[in-house]
């Protein structure tokens, strides 16, 4: 049986986001995310828990992402968990990264929360990743 990976978040940019481009030109676009979560403990006392998520968009979301996002604004992100593993040079410890490599993205809020640039359509603005190398040109349906 194939396994599964599929994370989907809701939350805020906690930085803008922040595009470059690989030596063979894919746009790569990173920006964190915070999600909180709020609940009451058994004394009725409410609290609050937040968890930071790194995200990676790649080609034509990646610019999507970096054009019409911002620090602030709240976000659906739906994509697939990677965790990245290297030594560190300094100490030769392994240090891993999980990322959020995202396929697709809805931006949420009113539309004056959308930063100077209004979404293409709509309160709403959603983007999906097309894979690299595919052409949807050529698909038969």
């Amino acid at each position: 049986m194939a396994g599964i990976n599929k994370v989907i978040i809701v939350g805020n940019l906690g930085r803008d986001p922040e595009m470059r481009y690989t030596p063979s030109g894919a746009a790569v676009t990173s920006f964190s995310v915070a999600v909180s979560r709020n609940w009451k403990s058994a004394e009725g006392e409410s609290r609050e828990e937040t968890e930071w998520f790194n995200v990676e968009c790649w080609n034509k979301l990646a610019e999507i992402t970096n054009q019409y996002l911002s620090k602030g604004k709240q976000v659906y992100i739906e994509g697939r968990q990677r965790t990245e593993s290297w030594d560190d040079k300094n100490t030769g410890e392994k240090r891993y990264r999980t990322k959020l490599v995202a396929s697709e993205m809805q931006m949420l809020g009113s539309r004056g929360d959308q930063g100077s640039a209004p979404p293409p359509s709509g309160d709403e603005f959603t983007a999906a990743a097309t894979p690299a190398g595919d052409d949807l040109d050529t698909m038969p349906f």
